[in-house]
């Protein structure tokens, strides 16, 4: 890379009397003689959470070695090829799951908080919601969720504590869960805009900037004949009309032309194993087109009735889950939980072949939590958790190695390392008593 002596913003813009178009990471963006690392060549790391639902066969997933020197097991042997990039962590725990067992184990995940039993959810932020707030100002959505089902089956909810937290594993604050969306047609809307082709996606999204213009020119107009609480109560309105207008320009200022995007979705496909891998693929997409920094992910929903015959399984998922130690349905129950991971290591395999400016590949620099917050897939408990990461997060994480931590380590202290690991560090988080400084 030819350094020169001039500087030019990192923010800096084409301007015409037709767009504002941003432009890429140029030398003149660097100042002479400064590290690389110290400019806005080093962006900040992608984060994603990926979770599968009714646990692991544990046996199956953890490695028999601690440290570097372990082979992997079963149910991680398709991440073999990223095993530098690989971070296993045992021998976790997340007491705050205890209860009624579906109802809240999604929405702990990544709290450390214990739910407050009612109908209203109100529970912990979760990591990667700080994580969006840290990471995701810049880009267009702050954070992705994303699912292959809807959540929130009546089988997952309970009486004192509805659906809330079984229907998702992000919350924004302590009582506003966020939906995952299942839907590839609406994944993709929401990403690069409505329409089905480029030409209709840029004619809304024009006219969706003109109606906003005018809403906010009205509302402001409305806002001089109220009283101070019809004002209060408009005001937040404008709030939420000025954040979608937030976005909107955001989309509009973006510059998507290093991606080739196909054309919408046409809503959600027959085959699971198509509509998984498409979802997958558009969190990519969105990663690639720095639209965001930061998803989730729900493999399945919780108590998911979903058939996996693409693999030679046609029992229902849950009901497998609960094999009662019949090897049988062990054997059916891994092969599931195998091609979680291999649908996963696909995405992982093209994390790793996508370059990322000069820091390597896209996988050099994020920090992929894959796991789930059950245990034993019969028992439905909490102890020991299946955790692993993958990524160096541009050089925060090591990598290569299984960490035992002492038994029934809160698996908080994962989350809060994963934060110090993007450069945000929380006191603490949930029932953490520490982190993993070897991570």
């Amino acid at each position: 890379m030819f350094i020169s002596k001039k500087h030019l913003s990192r923010r800096t813009v084409l301007r015409s009397a037709f767009a504002t178009v941003s432009l890429p990471l140029l030398d003149a963006m660097i100042p002479a003689a400064t590290a690389l690392a110290q400019t806005a060549a080093v962006a900040p790391p992608r984060m994603g959470f990926f979770y599968f639902p009714h646990g692991a066969v544990m046996d199956y997933w953890t490695p028999d070695k601690a440290g570097s020197d372990f082979e992997l097991k079963q149910l991680l042997k398709p991440l073999e090829a990223h095993k530098d990039y690989l971070t296993i962590v045992s021998n976790l725990e997340n007491k705050r799951a205890y209860g009624p067992v579906h109802a809240i184990t999604p929405g702990t995940w990544l709290t450390g908080a214990a739910p407050r039993v009612s109908h209203e959810p109100f529970g912990g932020i979760t990591i990667d919601q700080m994580a969006a707030l840290h990471l995701g100002q810049d880009t267009p959505l702050p954070s992705i969720e994303v699912a292959t089902e809807p959540g929130g089956a009546a089988g997952a909810c309970d009486r004192s504590y509805g659906c809330s937290y079984a229907a998702t594993i992000s919350f924004r604050t302590p009582s506003t869960p966020l939906p995952m969306e299942y839907n590839p047609r609406k994944l993709f809307q929401t990403l690069f805009g409505v329409g089905d082709n480029a030409e209709e996606r840029a004619r809304i999204q024009a006219q969706t900037a003109s109606i906003l213009d005018l809403m906010l020119e009205e509302s402001q107009q409305l806002a001089k004949t109220l009283g101070a609480a019809d004002q209060r109560l408009l005001g937040d309105y404008l709030e939420s009309v000025r954040e979608i207008e937030r976005r909107v320009q955001k989309a509009a200022d973006h510059d998507l032309t290093t991606l080739t995007l196909p054309d919408a979705p046409g809503g959600i496909p027959g085959s699971f194993d198509e509509h998984i891998n498409l979802q997958m693929d558009l969190i990519l997409l969105a990663y690639q087109g720095n639209i965001t920094r930061v998803a989730s992910m729900m493999m399945a929903a919780e108590v998911s009735n979903q058939t996996y015959n693409h693999v030679g399984v046609s029992d229902a998922f849950h009901p497998l889950s609960h094999h009662q130690n019949d090897a049988n349905k062990i054997a059916r129950l891994l092969r599931i939980q195998e091609y979680h991971s291999q649908v996963f290591a696909k995405f992982i395999d093209k994390m790793a072949a996508l370059p990322d400016g000069d820091q390597g590949s896209m996988l050099d620099n994020s920090i992929m939590l894959y796991g789930s917050n059950m245990s034993n897939s019969n028992a439905h408990d909490h102890y020991p958790l299946p955790s692993a990461i993958v990524g160096k997060g541009g050089g925060a994480i090591k990598g290569g190695q299984h960490i035992v931590a002492p038994e029934r380590s809160p698996v908080s202290n994962l989350m809060l390392t994963v934060l110090d690991r993007i450069g945000l560090h929380e006191e603490s988080l949930g029932d953490s008593t520490g982190r993993f400084e070897e991570v």
